[in-house]
């Protein structure tokens, strides 16, 4: 039976007050001094099998199967006058389609309840989980196109996870904490960061940031959820793995939840362009050279440090809750000059990256760029990537060797340029969301532009990276000039950084003032402007004399604790049925004559490998460690899929189980 490790997680739904403003701030906000708080989660999990990952950006990286399932965590706090909703989804990005998708649904289920002005979402950017959910070709290359079941999945897990969020609103209190991280982060970008002032760098003395900021968030003197931000890549594993996974974020959150299974962990990102969790700098180096076990130490650092701020978050928050949103062109923004290093007036331009952007990043995962010899058939039907690069443009990037120019690519723009900048306040935290990649010092010079203007302290200032859209790196204009990595995927110029201080700034006085903010150019819809080249499921055939659901490989008749359990299965392809809140594969223990679960494919202990054998025949390879805690029994495997007849196309249910084992 599939398995959901919560289908409800609270009360019955309590009828909303009002709909939040737009753009405004009200007295009675501002006067508000309880909360109502809710919390819910859903799988936003995609395909497990032959669909590529989001986030190295290697056509061959397509996923074999599922570590952890990737999942949706919501919440959603009211204040009597107001309400937001935060979202942080394992992701390798939160794209502006997926955005503009929920809003819609959002609004079919809630009238005007929740709209872009106080919805916030964001991802963890794992770099292990599905991709081709983009509108945009630049980010659907490596996918083969736009794949439509990973945009269902992701689109429906947050709109249900905001629902059960909705639906669990009652009395309660959010606090603040705070501690501090030290050895889960390095800076992969050590020459650019060391080129910015002293003022700057001075406030990071081991060039990381360390902050761990955390919301406590209780209800009938009962902790039930949090939600931690830190800033640090999800690219524990390599771009040589192939199982979906919610990386060193989903691993902490993984740790937390699994003492309580109606706690709800949310582990989200801040400034982390340039901060990776491969400590000795080589893809799936440091702390060991096992990229499952770097994920976990990670992860089990950023749970630890969280929990020390959580349990240090004592006095309950008063304050209200509001955010605003404006939309901005920012590939033609012009900059005032108290934004800019020299303070002269400068501008923005077409959006366009660089040529160290093609290697990749080499402390987290070498890209390829696609040269002669390697043909990519949505490549090929976009027009090919050697379009002259306009003279202008090339002066505009200066000093950017520009390789691609995404904004002026035919005969649709590879990138977004209209993108949404928000500001959200929850009490005492603000949350700087913008849809990017910000590194540590880019991060810190908008938090301080807006920590001004709001007249609070800057620690009460976070950036809250890959939010609402995707548009990859920000840097500062002397980590620009370096053109690494990161400064050649900053897309609109030298003064990117500069443009989006002056548009946060501009939303921080609007808050402070109370005053509307104009929404801005609304983002074009760009749904069916790109194709899928991946091949789909013709239909499944099982070997001569098999049956699917046949055990093809038993496991031993005994195990002790630590040892690894493998169970092999005649199985069907994952793209038949997601089977999204449920499980491909459970380990059951045998209690009292009954048998229960006691893992799935959303636990940490379990690894489900999909692998095609022939054309049509695949084979489900489920393994289980032995966890040292796991009580003495007998146990069994136990895998469920779906396959497709062929002529019909009939998707057929089957279950299959091991013979049972005994963990001694």
């Amino acid at each position: 039976m599939p398995v959901a490790r919560r289908q409800v997680l609270a009360t019955a739904a309590i009828a909303p007050l009002a709909a939040t403003m737009f753009g405004t701030t009200t007295a009675s906000a501002r006067e508000a001094t309880g909360y109502r708080v809710g919390r819910g989660v859903a799988d936003v999990t995609g395909p497990a099998a032959e669909n590529g990952m989001m986030g190295y950006s290697m056509p061959q990286q397509q996923t074999a199967g599922i570590h952890l399932r990737t999942l949706a965590r919501a919440f959603v706090v009211d204040d009597g006058a107001n309400r937001v909703v935060f979202v942080t989804v394992e992701l390798g990005a939160l794209f502006q389609s997926v955005h503009q998708e929920v809003l819609r649904r959002l609004a079919e289920n809630y009238g005007g309840l929740y709209t872009e002005q106080n919805v916030l979402l964001n991802a963890t950017h794992t770099h292990a989980a599905c991709g081709g959910d983009s509108h945009y070709a630049a980010y659907d290359l490596a996918t083969l196109g736009f794949q439509q079941q990973v945009f269902d999945a992701v689109v429906a897990g947050i709109t249900e996870a905001i629902g059960a969020a909705h639906d669990d609103l009652a009395p309660g209190t959010v606090s603040l904490g705070r501690a501090e991280l030290t050895d889960a982060s390095v800076n992969r970008s050590r020459s650019a960061f060391d080129l910015n002032p002293a003022a700057d760098t001075a406030h990071f003395p081991q060039a990381i940031d360390p902050a761990v900021t955390v919301l406590r968030f209780t209800r009938g003197g009962r902790d039930f959820g949090a939600i931690a931000w830190f800033a640090t890549h999800g690219t524990s594993m390599t771009n040589g793995n192939h199982l979906i996974s919610s990386d060193n974020k989903g691993y902490a959150a993984f740790a937390w939840e699994r003492g309580d299974p109606e706690f709800v962990a949310c582990f989200a990102q801040t400034n982390a362009a340039d901060m990776s969790p491969n400590l000795n700098l080589e893809p799936g180096s440091g702390p060991t050279e096992d990229e499952f076990d770097n994920t976990r130490i990670i992860g089990q650092r950023q749970f630890a440090a969280a929990k020390r701020a959580f349990d240090s978050a004592g006095t309950p928050m008063r304050g209200p809750v509001e955010s605003l949103l404006c939309y901005v062109d920012l590939s033609e923004v012009t900059v005032d000059g108290r934004f800019t290093p020299d303070g002269r007036t400068h501008r923005t331009c077409t959006a366009a990256i660089g040529l160290s952007m093609l290697a990749g990043s080499t402390e987290d995962g070498p890209g390829i760029p696609i040269g002669e010899g390697i043909r990519n058939p949505l490549l090929d039907w976009l027009g090919g990537a050697d379009v002259p690069i306009p003279p202008e443009l090339a002066d505009e990037q200066a000093p950017k060797p520009v390789a691609v120019p995404f904004g002026a690519m035919e005969p649709h723009p590879w990138c977004p340029e209209v993108l949404p900048l928000q500001l959200m306040r929850i009490g005492e935290l603000y949350l700087v969301a913008g849809p990017a990649e910000y590194t540590i010092v880019a991060g810190l010079r908008i938090r301080r532009s807006v920590a001004a203007e709001l007249g609070v302290p800057l620690e009460n200032v976070l950036m809250q990276g890959y939010a609402n859209a995707y548009s990859q790196y920000v840097t500062t204009p002397e980590e620009y000039d370096s053109q690494q990595y990161e400064g050649a995927s900053t897309l609109f110029g030298r003064y990117t950084l500069p443009a989006h201080q002056q548009e946060f700034t501009r939303l921080a006085a609007a808050m402070r003032t109370g005053t509307r903010v104009p929404l801005g150019p609304v983002p074009p819809d760009m749904t069916g402007t790109l194709p899928n080249f991946q091949p789909g499921v013709v239909f499944d055939a099982a070997p001569p004399g098999r049956d699917f659901g046949d055990v093809l490989a038993e496991p031993a008749r005994g195990y002790h604790r630590g040892e690894q359990v493998v169970a092999e299965f005649v199985t069907g392809h994952p793209k038949n049925d997601l089977r999204r809140g449920g499980t491909f594969a459970e380990v059951q223990h045998l209690v009292n004559g009954r048998w229960r679960t006691v893992a799935d494919d959303r636990h940490w202990s379990t690894k489900y490998h999909w692998k095609r054998s022939g054309v049509a025949s695949s084979t489900a390879t489920i393994t289980w460690d032995i966890p040292a805690a796991a009580p003495a029994g007998r146990y069994r495997i136990v895998h469920s899929g779906d396959w497709k007849a062929a002529g019909s196309g009939e998707i057929a249910p089957f279950t299959g189980t091991s013979r049972n084992f005994l963990v001694a």
